[in-house]
């Protein structure tokens, strides 16, 4: 008899949630599980890759034509990213289950847990458009004569006398960012898995950073890294750099959180 859909699973039950200790080369493994998903379903990869590499395209346009507006814009990919990915953990959860990747099912997984999803968009949303506000606020401070052009924006980056500005933008971009990095490094693929509320799969995820930090800063410069190499070309390397990343995600909320005991029979 063939196994259930992945979206027939039944959900588990979150009792105490226990997590792993990670080592170091962990992360690594993390890739190497991502790119064996991305090549076990390749139109899956592609059509989500798609999706990345045109974010990317529409930040580059809003960074040449109103710079002021990137950071908002990159927030809000930020938050559009992983809800991307969450068909990519979809089918990343299916081919554990032994089943068959299914790229309609992956499209609409999320629809089953709306209510947790809503409230953790809503905390995210939140926290883009203050990072959006508070971008606005240092480029005002520093550029009190009016918002600079693109190629003001590379003067003030490469300008020693405007290392402040630099500091200072990187600084709060850096809070943001750390945030919304910590809220949501497992807390979308555990929603997706456990069924979860949102409560408790933000706090999971900022347990998991807190208690792993070396481990999840290193997971974060490799998700850096990996994005600033894949924007060369136009963003092109997105095709894989995106997939990629979205199933490297799914093994390392499985890596960090430990698997709950059996049901009692």
């Amino acid at each position: 008899m063939s196994a259930p859909p992945a979206a027939e699973l039944p959900p588990i039950a979150v009792s105490a949630i226990t997590l792993n200790p990670l080592r170091l080369g962990d992360p690594f493994r993390w890739l190497r599980r991502g790119l064996h998903d991305v090549m076990a379903a390749p139109g899956s990869a592609l059509f989500y890759g798609a999706w990345f590499w045109g974010m990317a395209l529409v930040l580059g346009w809003v960074f040449r034509t109103r710079p002021e507006y990137t950071m908002s814009l990159a927030s809000g990919c930020l938050l559009l990213g992983p809800f991307l990915a969450m068909g990519l953990y979809d089918t990343s959860r299916r081919r554990e289950a032994g089943q068959p990747p299914d790229l309609g099912q992956s499209i609409t997984c999320w629809d089953a847990h709306m209510g947790s999803m809503g409230m953790l968009v809503l905390v995210l949303v939140v926290l883009e458009l203050l990072w959006g506000r508070a971008s606005l606020v240092v480029f005002a401070v520093f550029f009190n004569t009016g918002m600079p052009s693109t190629t003001g924006v590379m003067e003030a980056i490469f300008n020693p006398s405007n290392w402040g500005f630099v500091a200072v933008y990187m600084a709060v971009g850096g809070v943001f960012a750390a945030l919304v990095f910590s809220i949501s490094v497992v807390s979308i693929p555990m929603i997706l898995d456990r069924d979860t509320d949102a409560l408790t799969a933000g706090i999971t995820s900022m347990r998991v950073v807190i208690e792993n930090t070396a481990v999840m800063l290193l997971w974060g410069l490799l998700i850096s890294l990996v994005v600033a190499v894949s924007l060369w070309l136009w963003g092109a390397g997105l095709l894989l750099a995106g997939p990629l990343l979205g199933h490297a995600s799914w093994h390392a909320y499985r890596g960090a959180v430990a698997s709950p005991p059996p049901a009692p029979v």
